[in-house]
């Protein structure tokens, strides 16, 4: 996937009535790799890394592009919400849309905030590129992941099987409303 085009970057850091939504900056570099290593997070998306190959390869600055914000709650980096350009899609029907995707570290759930943030990401990218379709990808197993697709306004468009099981993909059919 290609980050998004002619969008002006980074933007000022996006509030939210819990969180910030801002650039990655060096001292995330922490988080980044607590987050690329746990089986939790990973357990729908491909599995976790190994924690020394993480340390050795994350930049001291990771995921600066447009489009990628790390979510922080009092100071913290809690998650990473992306939205990038799905140009090598699996699926025709997602092809060209903005993909929206997001991971948070397993002590940040149950509380709402990847639901907060993904709806301020949202926010942003309808005022930076408004009209814009945007499409969400989950394995079919990840109820909690679904219920956030539903929260934030994603229908199911189909559901396919890719890297050994059920996907949905879901495309945004209203602005986020989440509560």
């Amino acid at each position: 996937m290609e980050p998004l085009e002619h969008v002006p970057w980074p933007p000022e850091p996006i509030k939210s009535e819990r969180l910030v939504l801002r650039e990655a900056e060096g001292r995330d570099r922490t988080a980044f790799i607590e987050l690329l290593a746990s089986p939790e997070v990973n357990a729908y998306v491909g599995g976790p890394r190994p924690r020394a190959e993480l340390e050795r390869e994350l930049p001291e600055t990771p995921e600066r592009w447009p489009g990628s914000f790390v979510a922080e709650l009092d100071g913290a980096m809690i998650g990473q919400v992306l939205l990038r350009r799905a140009t090598g899609h699996r699926r025709p029907s997602a092809t060209g849309k903005a993909d929206l995707g997001y991971l948070f570290l397993p002590r940040a759930w149950g509380f709402g905030y990847a639901a907060e943030a993904c709806a301020a990401a949202l926010g942003w990218f309808d005022g930076v590129l408004p009209g814009e379709q945007v499409v969400l990808t989950t394995q079919s197993a990840n109820v909690s992941s679904l219920r956030l697709a539903a929260k934030l306004g994603f229908a199911e468009v189909e559901r396919f099987e890719a890297w050994g099981a059920e996907q949905w993909l879901g495309l945004r059919v209203s602005s986020p409303a989440v509560q």
